[in-house]
This record gives structure tokens, sequence and C-alpha cells, in this order.
């Protein structure tokens, strides 16, 4: 079972960067094989707010590269996520965990130097709520 820890670990993970994965299906099938809904919660949040970690460190060093030709961002799309981010503050990271926009939250704290110590509480609290979630709604927790 160990293993199958170690995968949900690394599928959480992969899925907080930006890259495209789901460790949702990886959870589901591990309760279904008789895993403890709170050590798959707990697997899953640690990996998950540690790949959001690597999207922080990424934004800490990304606004280094925004004089490049191959920068994929451009200085109207920087200053619209700035102020967003300003608008709703350290807080919306609460919300790293949606699906669409949760990665770029996580990238756009490192650009503006959150510290990591509030970006760890507050992302992996709402990482961890939406693992409950899913545990609950697959009907594993009552």
């Amino acid at each position: 079972m160990i293993t199958s820890y170690l995968l949900l670990f690394g599928s959480a993970f992969l899925a907080a960067t930006i890259l495209p994965f789901y460790s949702e299906v990886l959870l589901f099938i591990l309760l279904q094989e008789g895993g403890e809904p709170w050590k798959l919660i707990a697997v899953a949040t640690l990996g998950n707010t540690l790949g959001a970690v690597v999207n922080w460190f990424l934004g800490r060093g990304l606004l280094h590269f925004k004089n490049r030709r191959w920068f994929y961002f451009n200085d109207s799309q920087i200053n619209k996520a700035q102020r967003w981010f300003q608008r709703y503050g350290v807080w919306s990271l609460l919300l790293a965990w949606l699906p669409i926009g949760g990665d770029a939250l996580t990238l756009i704290a490192g650009i503006f130097k959150v510290r990591l110590l509030p970006f760890l509480l507050l992302v992996g609290f709402g990482k961890c709520l939406r693992y409950i979630a899913v545990v609950y709604l697959a009907g594993w927790l009552t």
C-alpha cells in the first residue's frame, strides 16, 4: 500500500504544477481498494501543496525574464494579474484548489513575493478542504 501512497503523492504533486494532471481519479481508485480516507487525504494534500510550492518558486524568478522574446506574458497581462491580486489579496490563495486558475494563483503569489508560511497555510488549507470534499462526495466519509 506504500507504493499506492507514493503514487498518490506524485499524482497530487504533478496536478498542482503547471502540468495538466488530475489526482482525484487515483484517489478514488485507492478509496475503492480500501485505502484509509484520512491518510489518503493527508498524502494528497501534502503532495498537492508541495506542487504548488514549485509554482511559487517559479513565480519568484519569473519576472527576471520578462524582457526576453520567448517570455509568455506581456506587460498588460502582468499588470492585470497584479491588480487582481492586490484587490483580492493573499486570501485568494484559498482558491488555489480550483482546477482553472488555481495554479496561476500560486504562480502569481510567487511573482508578488507572498511569504512562504502564509502561502503554505492558505494553499494547504484550501487543498485539504478540496480533498475532503472529494472523499465525502465519493461516499467514503460520513
